[in-house]
């Protein structure tokens, strides 16, 4: 079939509403497609030590090309080049090293070990040197060590550990300004310094508390504290200064500190526990800065804080404990739980081609040719030629498979919306999808914490479920175990409502009608069995 050559491929003059909107979709595409554009191969691949910590320098100091800080064994590994490439070892004198921090000149490096004893090195030396500064006041693992980022602070240093204390240095004298014996009430594994003051800093710890902190009032109490509800392995705070992300367990919170620590919001977008947070920024496109998670299910999760959203993930194939981003957005590192190193390199071509066009939001648009060029076999539209063909009498008819609809609940539990994907299989009263429904919970360990969230009327409509199902024999054992945990859990609430107390009663005369139904099949099966025998003699 020949392709109808009576109207132009492309009318003359651009009608307004044929010109592309930067709408939402269109920019969840560009974050798709940068992110994509990320080449990945393995930087460091070498024995089982556990990539604890990833950091790159400081944007003014990484400005020829970036600069990596890599905590892996008993040594801080740098790179640095175009692509990376290994610059030299640290070594912080045999014991495991974590947490390596760069100052905001990138001319210092400080990490802490596994006694607790924090280092500070020259980083801008080719050749590898004893420590300039030894700090001495922990007593167990320090796994924080942070350099203020903002307003040019190059003389204090805040560190915290297992041991749960909290030090402020002085690092040309090499003593601390204040101390925090008992900050936390369990280990310190996360902490960072505020883009909008130097001297304002928050920790993160097992006791699942996130604490903000200011060292102009010294050692006398956070100036804010919130409970993250899991054990915090990392605190990052975003751009702007007045919010702040933890995370910990599978979980990735927003926190507004200006407003006194209120949720902004909460994301579930990993299924095992979060490792790590990092920026990244989109360069040469939006410009915009993304917040990155590393999880121990081996993903790198990019949300839009500004959107509040997930935007991209990149999957590796083992778990992370850490990830970076460069300050100039074309690099993006990743540490395993197994010794690699993952790097993801912008494409070159990618990055010249967006610098082209940033800024560019219309396509031009130029006049039809009067001659078309002869369409051939590698021409994409060579295969669209004859779609709007009706068929003809004698034609073979291929019809399009049938879009398969996708439930509600299903949809639901992609978004990670558990309780409301069970409220949807209940209503639908399809006892095969709803049973479906709480077995997929079970497997993500939700089903107990969405019945403790459940409101009156979506109690009152799991307890008739329960009615209508429990007995059913193909799903009574699972049923009769979910209406012993709905008991258990929520007794009092029962107690004080009368529908959900009759919805009970209900519950209990059908099991009871169901036990004396089995015990009379038993009398009959009882008088059934020596019939048989003596007919099979």
């Amino acid at each position: 079939m020949a392709a109808d050559t009576s109207k132009p491929f492309f009318p003359a003059t651009p009608s307004q509403a044929l010109l592309p909107s930067r709408s939402a979709a269109a920019r969840a595409s560009l974050d798709g497609s940068y992110w994509r554009a990320f080449r990945s191969s393995e930087l460091v691949s070498g024995a089982d030590f556990p990539v604890t910590d990833l950091t790159f320098a400081p944007a003014a100091a990484a400005s020829s090309s970036p600069t990596l800080a890599a905590a892996w064994s008993t040594s801080v590994h740098l790179f640095s080049g175009d692509p990376l490439e290994p610059l030299r070892r640290i070594s912080v004198a045999g014991d495991l090293a974590f947490s390596p921090s760069f100052r905001c000149d990138g001319v210092l490096l400080a990490a802490g070990d596994k006694k607790g004893v924090v280092r500070v090195f020259r980083a801008d030396k080719p050749a590898a040197g004893a420590a300039l500064r030894t700090l001495c006041a922990h007593a167990a693992e320090t796994r924080v060590v942070r350099y203020p980022v903002a307003g040019g602070d190059k003389l204090h240093l805040f560190t915290a550990g297992d041991d749960a204390l909290l030090t402020y240095w002085d690092v040309p004298s090499e003593t601390p300004v204040f101390s925090v014996p008992a900050a936390h009430r369990d280990y310190i594994r996360g902490g960072a310094t505020s883009p909008a003051d130097h001297n304002l800093f928050a920790t993160g710890s097992y006791d699942r508390s996130v604490k903000l902190w200011d060292a102009r009032t010294g050692n006398t109490g956070p100036s804010l504290s919130f409970s993250h509800g899991e054990l915090v392995e990392s605190v990052l705070f975003l751009p702007s200064g007045g919010l702040l992300a933890t995370a910990g367990g599978n979980m990735v919170k927003i926190w507004d500190v200006i407003g006194g620590g209120r949720l902004v919001h909460s994301v579930e977008s990993h299924v095992k526990t979060v490792m790590a947070l990092a920026l990244g920024k989109m360069a040469n496109t939006t410009g915009e800065t993304r917040l990155l998670s590393a999880g121990i299910d081996g993903y790198v999760k990019c949300f839009d804080f500004g959107k509040l959203k997930i935007t991209h993930s990149l999957r590796h194939p083992q778990p992370l404990l850490s990830v970076a981003c460069s300050p100039c957005g074309t690099v993006l590192v990743a540490g395993s739980a197994k010794g690699k190193i993952y790097m993801g390199k912008r494409k070159k071509a990618v990055a010249e081609d967006e610098g082209k066009k940033a800024g560019s939001d219309l396509i031009d648009w130029v006049s039809p040719e009067l001659e078309k060029p002869v369409l051939r076999p590698n021409y994409y539209r060579y295969f669209l030629r004859g779609q709007n063909e009706k068929a003809k009498e004698g034609d073979f008819v291929i019809e399009k498979p049938k879009k398969v609809k996708v439930a509600e609940h299903d949809k639901l539990l992609r978004k990670f919306r558990h309780k409301d994907a069970l409220v949807s299989a209940l209503v639908k009263n399809n006892p095969r999808s709803a049973v479906a429904v709480m077995e997929e919970l079970v497997a993500r360990r939700k089903l107990v914490r969405c019945i403790g969230n459940l409101d009156t009327e979506e109690l009152a409509l799991l307890l008739e479920f329960l009615h209508r199902n429990a007995t059913l024999p193909r799903y009574a054992r699972f049923l009769l175990g979910v209406a012993n945990k709905v008991l258990e859990m929520r007794e009092e609430d029962i107690r004080s409502d009368e529908k959900l107390r009759m919805h009970i009663r209900n519950l209990k005369r059908m099991v009871g009608e169901e036990i004396q139904i089995q015990h009379t099949l038993l009398g009959i099966q009882g008088m059934i069995s020596p019939m048989l025998a003596l007919a099979t003699r």
